[in-house]
């Protein structure tokens, strides 16, 4: 019995030791939901080129992969915003480094309303009154008479804070807000609601309309676009990114090296996203 028991003692150890290892689990990713479509697709191109990797893409939310990464339980972050100072000084306690922000790519981050709603063009400070529950009614922004229903992210999503920070000034969402878990649930909800609108990433713009939106009331709408999101003309662009506790080394840097080469940015442009530089 005794034997047994140190035998399947052992196995257990080989197991835990070998689950630890690069060639069991593979290396992991996680974080932004906004970026998980694309960050399994690098995966994948990756693994197609270099057989026998693994690439483990799970998304969450950049708060959740955030968290991962301090707790060492992912070797890659991927965030739709900036690390907190407050997450980095908690990398830092455990692991005496700030953290490596790589930028990957750019995003427009859409603001849905359905097909048939007759709003084109919103103010930053529309938005932030529609989103803070000051403005109720479309027929307020020029749309019809109809209360206004408002679709966003949960708080743990990167996509929310930087909405949040960017254009509701810090200012808290209204009460009404529906959070949803994942850009494209907001875009699914949208889609079958006239009175709805929502925000996500431009990748995830399908059976919706995007709705053009001006810096202040005096300055042009525009579109999302590859050509306005590169030039910086649409004015809810932001960087995405990759994040890791140190320096990248080993598969880590070899995959990250693989994102910012010409053919893993040609995989962000497929997504519908957009070159980092």
């Amino acid at each position: 019995m005794r034997r047994l028991h140190h035998a399947i003692t052992a196995a257990a150890l080989a197991a835990t030791l070998a689950g630890s290892a690069y060639g069991a689990r593979g290396l992991t990713v996680k974080g932004s939901d906004t970026m998980v479509i694309l960050g399994q697709r690098w995966a994948e191109q990756y693994m197609n080129t270099n057989p026998g990797r693994i690439i483990q893409v799970t998304g969450g939310g950049s708060g959740t992969g955030i968290a991962a990464l301090i707790n060492g339980t992912t070797e890659i972050c991927m965030a739709s915003r900036p690390m907190k100072p407050d997450e980095k000084r908690k990398l830092r306690d455990r692991y005496q480094s700030m953290g490596i922000e790589i930028p990957v790519a750019k995003d427009g981050l859409s603001i849905y309303l359905h097909e048939q709603n007759p709003v084109k063009e919103l103010s930053f400070e529309q938005l932030r009154d529609i989103y803070t529950g000051v403005i109720t009614n479309w027929k307020q922004v020029g749309g019809g008479d109809a209360q206004i229903v408002l679709y966003g992210r949960e708080n743990s999503s990167g996509t929310y804070v930087y909405f949040k920070d960017n254009v509701l000034l810090g200012r808290d969402y209204s009460a009404r807000c529906q959070t949803l878990p994942g850009t494209a649930a907001v875009v699914n909800a949208v889609a079958k609601d006239p009175n709805g609108i929502g925000y996500g990433g431009a990748a995830y713009a399908k059976g919706i309309r995007d709705c053009a939106v001006k810096k202040n009331a005096s300055s042009a709408a525009v579109l999302p676009s590859a050509a306005t999101i590169k030039d910086g003309s649409y004015p809810v662009t932001r960087d995405l990114y990759l994040y890791t506790r140190v320096k990248p080394a080993g598969e880590a840097k070899k995959f990250i090296d693989y994102v910012l080469s010409p053919e893993g940015q040609a995989v962000a442009i497929q997504v519908g996203y957009f070159p980092v530089r």
